[in-house]
């Protein structure tokens, strides 16, 4: 008996039969070349489709030259896609993978840059995205979106997809003619729900006209608006209701979040909870005769896609960040193999954190996204010749060289001086909300025990302990340890702040392996732009009934996390338990339990009492090991921090590159 028989029963959609009800739904990942799908799109569809997705839908294309949003968008208005597209969907058919496109116009939120078009609006509100503002549209400009629309299904059609995927969600174009927050027309366009209705009516209608009965349509929406005077989740159900009723779309796929508000719950992080978007999505399934429902947002796990598909609340479940994770989830899961799905610990730092610094989209915990045409997928081609293999240090980079390589065939030792697995990326665990990352190394624990990886935890390995091991390749990845010196960037040249040295000051390290317990008025000084060290041990401690001032040079609080859509969560966490803020201020000098702060806008000192300072700053590596072993005359490798502190995705990188070239 299948764990998972709602999941694994088949449906039927328009002229299809999915196999499964999980769909790798559609995300920007900003891969393109030139506005052309490459190498980079066609692994990464192909490896899902190999995984056993049931449907794809690709990221869209901007129906029209206005709807440019990113620089990585496919060309808008160009049949140079045609064949591009056509290479991936004739491969992903060949695993029987249903192939869906979703095309769309952000309408008055767009990129100016990346466009160098005015942005087209219904009634030519303000921008939500930047400062400016939109153009409304004309009745002969409505007629041309219209066009556009239905000859970039067209262009579909032609390059193989099935069927499409209609944008209107979270405000843009399709549903900011719907809102009367956003339509304000008075002609035939606006007013009456009818008319409102009438641009995607049009676009719905004439696409089906278009391409036949034999094409998939589908709709992206998302829930009630969250400001007042929005659309209510009541209002939406109206709408949808009223397409259905006239047979205008095949599904609707719902996600959560709005360019109006609540942006961060577009891609929500682990700040929210699971299964996010299911109440909206089970909304629209209670009114919904014709089309199927597709369930979005924080469903991350087969667990999560069986429990609300049989209750009743959707049809599909689009499970994307989870089969970014692990792009054989599907199958593992049919073969009962749920433990072995790698988790997605809904960091953000890499998928769309990545995309938002405008480089293609990878993920934290699998460094194969992206590099699946040069990897050849996910799992690695077994050795040639197996070797031994000692990996020293069970953090993130020695977890993935000793996964991989046993995975390869190796024979693998792997050896830590603590009593458990993950190095500091455990601590990072136990920070408030960030328990998925036990999950993780959970994971990797059951993984090596499947290997027969060695493991030898608590014991610390010396330079000569090394070379007697007699190891064929040792691969390093000691790490790096917590500076103590209190460096400041902003005071370049002062290597170590005045008073760090005394009994009352500590390290975030510290503080969340349980080594140091601070007294009740802390000063944590962030030296790290808010990321996660900071921001994370600042709320674990004030969620601990500790008074908390952060100083950083930063002129935002927890600035860093803005690029995985976490700010703004953080930054109320922050307000709702008193933690306090102190922005372009640096430590001058900690003396007993005085800080001397300097604002950095002004010059101005000031004296503050508090009875204990914290430190988040940059890491120093941990080589000393690896400086040891170099003249021993081994096979020498090592990677990560040891080399130079950086994050846990390079890590994790570093470690399956290595590992597939041992």
């Amino acid at each position: 008996m299948s764990p998972f028989p709602n999941l694994f029963s088949p449906v039927k959609l328009r002229h299809r039969e999915l196999s499964n009800r999980v769909v790798f739904g559609p995300h920007t990942v900003n891969m393109s070349n030139e506005g052309l799908p490459g190498d980079r799109h066609f692994g990464y569809y192909r490896e899902r489709a190999r995984g056993g997705a049931g449907m794809i839908v690709v990221e869209p294309s901007p129906a029209h030259r206005t709807g440019v949003l990113i620089r990585g968008n496919f060309l808008a208005e160009s049949d140079d896609v045609i064949p591009h597209f056509r290479r991936i969907t004739d491969e992903c058919h060949s695993h029987g993978t249903t192939m869906i496109h979703q095309i769309y116009h952000v309408g008055g939120h767009g990129d100016q840059d990346n466009s160098w078009e005015p942005y087209w609006s219904p009634s030519g509100m303000p921008s939500m995205h930047d400062p400016w503002g939109s153009h409304a549209v004309s009745e002969a400009e409505i007629e041309e979106l219209i066009v556009s629309f239905v000859e970039a299904a067209r262009r579909d059609r032609d390059a193989g997809f099935d069927g499409v995927e209609v944008y209107a969600a979270y405000n843009c174009l399709t549903d900011q003619f719907w809102s009367p927050i956003t339509n304000q027309r008075t002609d035939k366009w606006g007013g009456s729900l009818e008319n409102r209705l009438r641009f995607s009516v049009e676009v719905l209608s004439r696409i089906r006209k278009m391409a036949g009965d034999d094409f998939i349509i589908g709709l992206t929406v998302s829930g009630a608006e969250p400001v007042p005077g929005g659309l209510s989740i009541e209002d939406k159900q109206e709408i949808l209701a009223w397409l259905d009723e006239r047979g205008l779309i095949d599904y609707v796929s719902c996600g959560t979040g709005s360019y109006l508000h609540d942006f961060s719950k577009i891609v929500p992080s682990f700040h929210f909870g699971m299964k996010l978007g299911v109440p909206d999505a089970a909304a629209y399934k209670q009114v919904l005769k014709h089309a199927l429902v597709t369930a979005e947002s924080r469903i991350k796990t087969p667990d999560n896609a069986e429990e609300v598909l049989a209750q009743g609340h959707c049809d599909l479940v689009s499970i994307v960040r989870g089969q970014i994770a692990d792009p054989h989830l599907v199958n593992k899961a049919r073969e009962g193999r749920a433990e072995d799905i790698r988790p997605c610990i809904s960091c953000n730092q890499v998928c769309i954190g990545r995309r938002f610094r405008d480089y293609w989209a990878s993920c934290l915990v699998n460094p194969s996204v992206a590099r699946e045409t040069e990897w050849n997928g996910d799992t690695g081609v077994a050795a040639s010749s197996p070797r031994t293999i000692l990996v020293v240090g069970a953090g993130p980079a020695g977890l993935e060289t000793a996964r991989v390589a046993a995975e390869r065939g190796h024979k693998v030792r792997l050896v830590e001086r603590s009593g458990e697995l993950g190095g500091q990326f455990r601590l990072a665990a136990g920070q408030p909300e960030r328990g998925e990352i036990g999950g993780l190394l959970n994971w990797y624990q059951t993984q090596l025990e499947k290997l027969q990886v060695q493991i030898d935890l608590r014991h610390e390995m010396t330079a000569d302990d090394v070379v007697k091991a007699g190891a064929d390749s040792v691969v390093v990845c000691t790490g790096s340890k917590p500076s103590r010196t209190g460096f400041q960037r902003v005071f370049p040249h002062i290597r170590k702040l005045p008073g760090v040295d005394q009994d009352n000051v500590c390290t975030v390290h510290d503080v969340l392996d349980g080594s140091v317990l601070p007294a009740t008025n802390v000063l944590l000084l962030d030296d790290i732009d808010g990321w996660w060290p900071a921001t994370g041990t600042a709320l674990h401690l004030a969620q601990q009934r500790h008074m908390v001032t952060i100083v950083t040079a930063s002129e935002k609080a927890a600035a860093k996390l803005d690029l995985s859509l976490m700010g703004d969560t953080a930054r109320t966490r922050m307000v709702q338990h008193g933690v306090e803020v102190l922005l372009a201020t640096a430590l001058e000098a900690w003396d007993g339990n005085t800080a001397t702060l300097r604002n950095l806008y002004t010059g101005d000192t000031e004296e503050r009492e508090f009875d204990s300072l914290v430190l988040a700053t940059t890491n120093t590596s941990d080589n000393a090991l690896f400086e040891a072993l170099q003249d021993k005359g081994i096979n020498l490798h090592t990677i990560g921090d040891t080399v130079a502190s950086r994050t846990a995705h390079m890590a994790f990188f570093e470690a399956r590159k290595l590992a597939l070239t041992l």
